[in-house]
C-alpha cells in the first residue's frame, strides 16, 4: 500500500494526485481504477495502454437519482457523461458493477453489456461467524457523520419513540457534529443520544452492531451502504431511507424496513422493535456479500 498526498477537487471524494509514475514503475498486469468518472480512471487507461496491462473499471455506483450535488458539480456530471464517459467506458476490459441497479445506467453510457460483471462490495466471514451478543435497548446508526447521512431526521424522531437511546457512531465532521449536537440540545435529548467516535477494530465494530435492537440508515442517498450490509448480517432489525442504494438490499418489511418521512421512521422503527423474525430474514439475504463467495468471481476474472 503506497499513499500519495491528494487535493481535493470537489464533492466528498473527487481528488487529485500524483501516481503515473508509481504506477509506471510497478509495471502491473493489471490495474483496477475504482469509481467512474474520476481523473485517475481515465489516467488509468493511458497507463495500461503504454504498458500493455488489462485494466478493469470498479464504478462504485455514482448515479443515484438523489442528487445532491451543486450547480457547478451536476454540470461537470453532465458533460463528463456526454462527452467523456461515452468514449472511455469500452476502453475498460471489464466494467465491475458493485450495484445490480446501476447496469441500465451503464447501458445508457453506452457501455457493451458484456464486458459488465456484477461484483458487489463484500464483508469479511467474521460478520457471519462471530458469536451474537444479547442487544440492549438502543437504535444504533454506524458510519460517516456527515450531511449526506441525514441524521437530523434520527433525531427528530426520537421523541416519539418512548424508551429507547439512539448511539451514533463514526468520524464527524466538526461542524455537522456541532449541528447535531445543538439540536439534541434543543429537543431535550441530551440523556438519549450519545455520540461515539470510530471503530476501526472488527471484532469491536461487530460487538457494536450486536448492541443495537435497531439499525437505522436515514441517508439522503446511497450507493451501495456497506454498514447496512453489515449490520444486516448481525441479525440486525434494518430500516433505512428509501433511495436507490438501499432498495438493491432491503424489500421493506421482507428483511427490513424503508421510510421516506419522519413519520414514516418513527412507524418503521416500532415495527423492527416489534418483528422477532425480520433480523433472521436480513441474514441470509446478505450471505451473497461474504468475501468466501465473492472471492471466486475476482480470481476468475484475474485469471
Amino acid at each position: 500500500i503506497r499513499r500519495f498526498p491528494a487535493k481535493k477537487l470537489g464533492g466528498e471524494s473527487f481528488m487529485k494526485w500524483d501516481f503515473e509514475q508509481a504506477a509506471i514503475d510497478l509495471k502491473p498486469d493489471i490495474i483496477i481504477a475504482h469509481s467512474y468518472r474520476h481523473p485517475h480512471t481515465t489516467k488509468a487507461l493511458e497507463i495500461a495502454k503504454n504498458l500493455g496491462a488489462k485494466v478493469f473499471l470498479v464504478t462504485h455506483a455514482p448515479f443515484v437519482e438523489e442528487d445532491t450535488r451543486s450547480i457547478p458539480s451536476k454540470l461537470a456530471v453532465w458533460y463528463y457523461d456526454k462527452f467523456i464517459g461515452p468514449k472511455t467506458i469500452n476502453q475498460f476490459d471489464t466494467i465491475i458493477s458493485i450495484t445490480k441497479w446501476e447496469l441500465p445506467y451503464l447501458l445508457k453510457l453506452g457501455a457493451q453489456e458484456e464486458k459488465i460483471l456484477y461484483i458487489p462490495n463484500g464483508i469479511p466471514d467474521e460478520f457471519f461467524t462471530q458469536e451474537k451478543l444479547p442487544p440492549e435497548t438502543k437504535i444504533l446508526f454506524l458510519g460517516r457523520i456527515a450531511p449526506i447521512k441525514n441524521l437530523e431526521i434520527l433525531i427528530e424522531a426520537l421523541p416519539d419513540i418512548p424508551d429507547i437511546k439512539l448511539e451514533i457512531v463514526g468520524p464527524a465532521e466538526p461542524s455537522y457534529m456541532k449541528k447535531l449536537k445543538a439540536l439534541v440540545e434543543e429537543k431535550g435529548l441530551q440523556s438519549r443520544v450519545l455520540f461515539s467516535g470510530p471503530i476501526y477494530d472488527l471484532k469491536e465494530k461487530i460487538k457494536k452492531l450486536d448492541s443495537a435492537k435497531v439499525f437505522v440508515l436515514p441517508s439522503k442517498r446511497e450507493a451501495m451502504p456497506q454498514s447496512l450490509i453489515e449490520a444486516m448480517a448481525r441479525e440486525n432489525p434494518v430500516v433505512a431511507s428509501d433511495n436507490q442504494g438501499t432498495r438493491d438490499l432491503v424489500i421493506d418489511g421482507k428483511n427490513g424496513y424503508l421510510f421516506k418521512t419522519k413519520e414514516e421512521l418513527v412507524q418503521k422503527i416500532k415495527l423492527a422493535l416489534e418483528n422477532k423474525t425480520i433480523g433472521n430474514q436480513a441474514e441470509k439475504s446478505v450471505e451473497q456479500f461474504a468475501w468466501n463467495k465473492l472471492i471466486g468471481k475476482l480470481e476468475k476474472l484475474f485469471a
